[in-house]
Parts: structure tokens; C-alpha cells; sequence
């Protein structure tokens, strides 16, 4: 566990996120107060990836659960092998078992098929008895999608950590897991649930931290080709887009300007490899050939600034 925020915020970094100072504040807290993170944002502005380094920092497993629309108990917590329990019967009555024996053995553990916050539960349990290593870190990403209905399974999870199976009772994780729930605000989330987190919006990064971060993920990216593309990303997010590009495209950006082989920012390049950053035709048809030109002069003049 880490001593300090300082020490938390080096090693994202040592991970190659940068991360301000308030995000790894609420990171220690949810850590020392084993409490939930709630981090909220737009899409692609390294939500998901903030879990992700949890896990690579305390070396343990990311368990994950994507939300969406119509996701419910059987895919989220738990679910009966009725195949399995099947075949059983049919071998309990060519063995010639009463009815009692074979009701007593239909519902045990074996048959279960745990989901990821199952998983999560049980993976602190096996912890705490020394089976393996640290509690795992439970990713709920983009709570968003999911029903208001799926909320209320959550919330005796995360009060407890703890479920309820009617069958077998309730299990309890002797080791809570580090739970982080991801947002993309599509619609808001029930008070009841964010009550029991510590909640953090990440906004969209200043120009000198997505620099930073780019030149973190590709530091041997031409210097004032990494300050022309970030200059050109946030002038784009400056305009009335339907769908602004987040650091997620930055990277994507970065990573096909690095597989051309370019060393400057040119009205060509942007025109060939707009569809990496922009996901949306409207977008991309609103950029003529001008505006581009003009974006693109407004970036090269703000790096150079920048250098």
C-alpha cells in the first residue's frame, strides 16, 4: 500500500500516467479508506485506464464488468449451471438416489457459476485466507449503460461487499476488493450509489498535460510534431463537435503519425488520418478543407509558442 500521494502519483507516472494531484488524491483515499471510486467524465479521457493501474501497481487481478442496457443479476453476479445440474440428476437416478438426496446436492457451490462481482467477493476471501495474492481491483465500467435496476444490486455490494445468494446464504469478502465505477454521465446515476464512493470528474487535460502525455507514451515522437498535435486536438475540442476526440484518440493519433514516419503535422497527414481522432461523419463533413487549414495554422502557432 502506498505511504503517500506523492508516492501514489510517481508511480502512475513510472506507469506512464499522469495524473493530477487531486486524481491521485482521491485514488489514496479510496485506497486507505477501502471505499469506491466514482470517476466520471467524458469518453476517452482515461477513466478505464485508472483501474487498470491500480491493478499493475498493487499486482492484482483487474476483474472487469462492462455494463449495458439490460444487464441483470445472471451476468453480473452469479448464475445456475442448469446443464451441469441436469446431467447430475440423471446420474443421481441410475445410482437410484432418494428425491431428498438429490434436492440436497442440486443447489451447492459446485454448480455456481460465479460472474465478475462474485468473482471480486470471492477472489477477497481467498486473500484473506492466504490462497492468493491481493484482493483483486473490481472495475464496473460505464454504470451509465445499465439499468437504474442494476444500481440497487450494487448497493448492498458495495455497503457490505457482500451478497446474498437464496440458495446458498450470503457471502462476505473477508478482503474487500478496490472497486472503481466508471461513468460516462450519458445519465446520472442514483444518489444511493454514489453516496457509498468517493467521487472524481476527469476533465479534458490542459494542453501541457496532454503533451506530457504523449510524449510519455511515444518519447521518441519529433518534439514539435507531439506539441503541433496536441495543439491541433484541443483547438478541435475548442469547436461544437458532436463527439470531441478524448486522450484515448490522442494516443490512436499518435501511434499512426509514429507508423507514417512523420515529423510535422501537415494539411495531408490531418486529412488522411482525421478518421483516427474523429468517429463521427457530421464531424468530419463540418471540417472543410479551410477549416482544417485554419485549425491547423491556430496549432502550429500555438506550438511553436509552446517550444
Amino acid at each position: 500500500m502506498f505511504e503517500s500521494i506523492d508516492q501514489l502519483q510517481a508511480a502512475l507516472l513510472a506507469r506512464h500516467y499522469v495524473a493530477e494531484r487531486s486524481l491521485a488524491t482521491a485514488a489514496f483515499l479510496g485506497l486507505k479508506l477501502r471505499k469506491p471510486l466514482f470517476l466520471e467524465g467524458e469518453a476517452g479521457v482515461g477513466k478505464t485506464e485508472v483501474a487498470k493501474m491500480v491493478a499493475q501497481l498493487l499486482d492484482t487481478p483487474l476483474i472487469r464488468l462492462q455494463c449495458y442496457e439490460g444487464l441483470d443479476a445472471n451476468a453480473a453476479l452469479y448464475e445456475w449451471n442448469y446443464a451441469l445440474q441436469t446431467l447430475h440428476l440423471r446420474l443421481l437416478e441410475a445410482s437410484g438416489a432418494s428425491r431428498e438426496e438429490m434436492e440436497a446436492s442440486l443447489f451447492t457451490r459446485r454448480f455456481l457459476q460465479a460472474r465478475p462481482l462474485l468473482q471480486a467477493l470471492e477472489a477477497g476471501a481467498a486473500s484473506a485466507t492466504g490462497a492468493t495474492g491481493s484482493a483483486p481491483v473490481l472495475l464496473i465500467d460505464e454504470i451509465d449503460r445499465a439499468d437504474e435496476e442494476f444500481e440497487a444490486l450494487l448497493l448492498e455490494l458495495l455497503s457490505d461487499f457482500q451478497i446474498t445468494i437464496p440458495e446458498l446464504g450470503t457471502i462476505t469478502a473477508k478482503e474487500p476488493p478496490v472497486v472503481v465505477i466508471t461513468s460516462n454521465r450519458t445519465r446520472e446515476v442514483h444518489d444511493a450509489l454514489k453516496r457509498r464512493c468517493l467521487y472524481y470528474w476527469i476533465e479534458y487535460p490542459t494542453f501541457q498535460k496532454e503533451l506530457q502525455i504523449v510524449q510519455e507514451k511515444a518519447p521518441h515522437l519529433a518534439p514539435m510534431l507531439a506539441r503541433q498535435m496536441t495543439a491541433f486536438i484541443q483547438e478541435l475540442r475548442g469547436m461544437e463537435l458532436f463527439k470531441a476526440p478524448g486522450i484515448a484518440e490522442t494516443l490512436d493519433w499518435t501511434a499512426a503519425l509514429v507508423a507514417l514516419d512523420q515529423q510535422a503535422l501537415t494539411l495531408s497527414v490531418v486529412q488522411d488520418t482525421i478518421g483516427v481522432i474523429l468517429k463521427y461523419q457530421d464531424d468530419i463533413a463540418m471540417l472543410s478543407q479551410g477549416t482544417l487549414q485554419s485549425v491547423l495554422e491556430r496549432a502550429r502557432l500555438r506550438a511553436e509558442a509552446a517550444g
